[in-house]
């Protein structure tokens, strides 16, 4: 098979069997030690789907037929494959298909050090290496490479748990919503006594804590408003203080107040960024950078200039990211998919590590969240749009053509337009590997970004 059909710009993503076999991600795994060396082991973890542990054997067997030691952490989370890269300084393969359906699975590469791996920077490569593998087959390195297994939750939670304090906050009941994902494993280490550590001022109300990779009450995409529903009925049956979802591998975390209302991701972005500027200033430093993507919420770029610190946009993507966070040193980055990154934690995101953040703020005072939500929520937002176009160049041409002097054009990623005195914008991208547009639109009132939205989305449609 060509693995271009399931090598992503980021990782690597395809249907269990069909596309991502046992064959396939030995190669992977055995291409992949040719790329990062045999100075390290390769940490390998895996999520809670029914293929990950075979398809995690598979790539450790590729890897040590290079020559490369391994090491297995098991079950975990995406940030905890990350924690440990950071701290063992290795190189990492994580198997998860995130917020995929239970027919998918897939593969997110890591660097010694956490650092990203896309097709820019090393991805391409372990493809074309893994094809020649399938083709001709893997040759023997005259080392076999050992394999060594070891157990990182506890080390990962005390990790997570030194970086946001919570103990002094007031008690708060957290309903959280772990989809049968990672989250069910991850949520009573940090959040509560099961890795051993002292317990918190938290009461956790636990909904599909399960980890069961078929995904029987809902996907694990807290993305799609309807995975959402068993979560914000929850939050107001037990009259909690806010609510909380992870996704498959619990790397990333989305909000809901105590009224059922979803929180933007951009909200988070903006209340973590003011956390973390704060922190690191009061520790003398001075010049800060935060990270935002191009379809963050205007007030995330707000705040983080008003808090001292120097806003930087970036380009969507997570690879992109987290190489941008090393290049700048910037303290903290946020993207409007509620993947948030943070230098302490060797500039990978952790959705726990947000999460923490946004207790320890709602936790510090009386305000509820429905409120602190309002207060980083000042413009009236789409949320993304995705639109299947036959022709996306003719619809790129079309929005190009009708928006000509209305407004101000950037295409760091696509193509953004901003109204001459600020009171709107909107994005829109191509996506890498299918024939959509993405749409996000803001504006200062709902009127107005009703209008827009409707007039772009029809220049895309047409």
């Amino acid at each position: 098979m060509a693995l271009t059909d399931i090598v992503k710009a980021y990782d690597v993503r395809g249907l269990v069997d069909g596309q991502l076999t046992e064959e396939v991600v030995r190669a992977l795994g055995a291409a992949f030690a040719d790329e990062v060396g045999t100075a390290a082991p390769i940490v390998i973890g895996h999520d809670m789907r029914p293929s990950s542990p075979v398809l995690a054997a598979a790539a450790a067997d590729g890897a040590r037929t290079r020559g490369a030691d391994v090491l297995l952490i098991g079950l975990c989370s995406t940030d905890g494959t990350y924690f440990a890269s950071g701290a063992l300084d290795a190189p990492a393969m994580m198997f998860t298909a995130s917020h995929n359906p239970a027919a998918y699975n897939g593969i997110k590469f890591s660097r010694a050090g956490a650092r990203g791996v896309s097709l820019d920077t090393g991805l391409a490569t372990i493809r074309d290496g893994a094809q020649r593998y399938l083709d001709a087959g893997i040759p023997e390195a005259p080392r076999r490479g050992d394999i060594a297994e070891r157990d990182v939750l506890a080390d990962y939670a005390a990790h997570v748990r030194s970086l946001v304090d919570l103990s002094r906050i007031r008690p708060l009941k957290v309903v959280v919503d772990a989809a049968n994902g990672m989250g069910g494993l991850t949520v009573p280490a940090v959040l509560g006594d099961a890795a051993g550590l002292g317990a918190l001022p938290l009461e956790i109300v636990p909904l599909y804590f399960e980890l069961d990779g078929t995904f029987p009450n809902h996907e694990a995409n807290p993305l799609d408003p309807k995975n959402l529903v068993d979560l914000q009925a929850a939050v107001v049956e037990h009259g909690a203080d806010l609510g909380l979802a992870f996704d498959g591998d619990a790397d990333r975390c989305f909000v809901i107040d105590e009224r059922g209302g979803a929180v933007s991701p951009s909200a988070v972005a903006a209340i973590v960024a003011e956390r973390e500027i704060a922190r690191v200033r009061a520790e003398g430093e001075t010049d800060i950078v935060v990270l935002h993507n191009l379809i963050t919420s205007r007030v995330v770029p707000e705040v983080i200039a008003a808090a001292g610190a120097t806003p930087v946009r970036t380009r969507v993507g997570h690879s992109l990211i987290k190489d941008k966070m090393a290049e700048t040193g910037a303290v903290f980055g946020g993207e409007h998919s509620a993947h948030y990154y943070f230098r302490d934690f060797w500039g990978a995101d952790n959705g726990m590590l947000a999460a923490m953040h946004v207790l320890a703020t709602l936790g510090a005072d009386a305000e509820p969240m429905s409120e602190l939500a309002a207060r980083y929520s000042p413009y009236a937002a789409s949320g993304e749009i995705n639109s299947t176009v036959a022709d996306v160049p003719a619809a790129y041409t079309r929005i190009v053509e009708a928006f000509a002097g209305r407004g101000e054009f950037d295409e760091l990623d696509g193509l953004t337009v901003t109204a001459p005195d600020g009171a709107w914008w909107f994005s829109v991208r191509p996506s890498n590997t299918e024939p959509l547009l993405r749409l996000n639109a803001e504006a200062e009132q709902q009127a107005t970004l009703d209008a827009i939205r409707d007039e772009v989305l029809a220049l895309i449609r047409a």
